[in-house]
């Protein structure tokens, strides 16, 4: 998702754009270093994929070995989460990752640090960064909800390609979309792909329960119990 909206406590800070900063594979590696955002605008950099896919996920990577270096409670969310755990590599228009809401800031001030932009736009429940010409998602409230801690602990550590971070738990990742649902919001064509590829990992009674009575994911369920995929 791109916004255009930002919030001065959130923007860059003065005196110019900083590098990024990269994570290397290789200790004692040198760092490369590009402009924060990626590519230039006519995507010829000779550095970066031309894969979407893959320039997503390698969006992912640096930010994800920013954190962890941090010594920040995240974890992997959305579609590259999906990915992570065995399903499509066919993803979605950008990165995102869980953090609590009492860590949006330090962990706003460590991207900002590690020379990404990072500001707030319009939505109360995520702040926005940039990574290689991605947009990267940093969500602390879940279907209206906020990330606990005890949600990100139950997260699992696993490889991105080549780099290995906390992911979202299966069933947190499907409790999240489901629960999103509403009159507004109801695409199930999205969603259920990702159910049929997570379904033997989820709890799907816990997600029932954590979605309630609501009609629209109830209307979900019914789906996947006529399509036999629960």
């Amino acid at each position: 998702m791109t916004e255009d909206g930002e919030d001065a406590t959130l923007a860059r800070p003065p005196g110019g754009t900083r590098e990024l900063r990269l994570a290397t594979d290789t200790p004692g590696q040198a760092a490369a270093h590009i402009p924060p955002g990626g590519a230039r605008a006519d995507g010829d950099d000779p550095g970066l994929p031309r894969d979407r896919n893959q320039a997503i996920l390698e969006a992912a990577k640096q930010v994800g070995a920013v954190l962890k270096r941090g010594g920040h409670l995240f974890a992997l969310a959305g579609s590259v989460a999906v990915h992570a755990h065995g399903g499509s590599g066919n993803l979605q228009h950008d990165v995102d990752f869980s953090v609590r809401p009492e860590d949006a800031e330090p962990v706003a001030a460590t991207l900002r640090d590690a020379g990404l932009t990072v500001y707030a736009p319009p939505e109360d429940w995520l702040l926005k960064a940039t990574c290689f010409g991605q947009d990267v998602d940093l969500i602390f409230e879940l279907a209206h909800r906020p990330v606990s801690a005890e949600m990100l602990r139950r997260a699992r550590e696993l490889p991105v390609e080549s780099v290995r971070m906390p992911v979202l738990a299966p069933t947190d990742l499907l409790s999240g979309l489901v629960a999103a649902f509403s009159e507004h919001h109801c695409d199930f064509g999205a969603v259920l792909p990702i159910a049929r590829a997570l379904r033997e990992k989820v709890d799907w009674e816990q997600v029932r329960r954590d979605c309630g009575d609501e009609p629209m994911p109830a209307a979900f369920f019914f789906l996947l119990e006529r399509l036999n995929v629960i």
